[in-house]
């Protein structure tokens, strides 16, 4: 069974600009030919990396509610420009918008056992085909 991660997607304001600012980044490396992959850089790697990498994703925390996914590929050891070696989180395209989730602020990632794992919108019927603002206000205003 696969373990995913959680994060907290600092800096981001909504679904859609981690979405800008992925394909914005995808499209400076394939330019620059380097692997396109969206990924993200941590300090620590998962001890647990097998069975993250049995199909776990890395859900993406933004303004305290789970709200998206991407699927784990690959864990990468890096070293960063301070010797300091890092794992670089390889993840693929497609941003899984998912039911939200409220959750507290916490620092690094965690581990996020597949049955307490939101479920994907598309799969579960309950608003994919709603625009993201309503969805937003909705979350916002207290009623989903």
């Amino acid at each position: 069974m696969a373990l995913h991660l959680i994060k907290l997607c600092v800096g981001v304001e909504r679904v859609e600009q981690l979405r800008d600012w992925q394909a914005q980044r995808t499209l400076a490396r394939r330019a620059s030919g380097e692997d396109d992959h969206p990924f993200h850089v941590t300090r620590m790697r998962p001890r647990r990396s097998r069975e993250v990498l049995d199909g776990g994703s890395l859900y993406w925390v933004i303004k305290r509610v789970v709200q998206v996914r991407q699927r784990i590929l690959a864990l990468d050891e890096v070293i960063g420009e301070d010797g300091i070696k890092r794992c670089k989180l390889v993840l693929d395209y497609p941003l899984v918008e998912t039911q939200p989730v409220p959750r507290r602020a916490f620092q690094g990632w965690r581990y996020l056992e597949s049955k307490d794992a939101p479920a994907d919108l598309s799969r579960s019927g309950d608003g994919a085909d709603l625009p993201p603002q309503l969805r937003a206000h909705l979350r916002e205003i207290g009623v989903w």
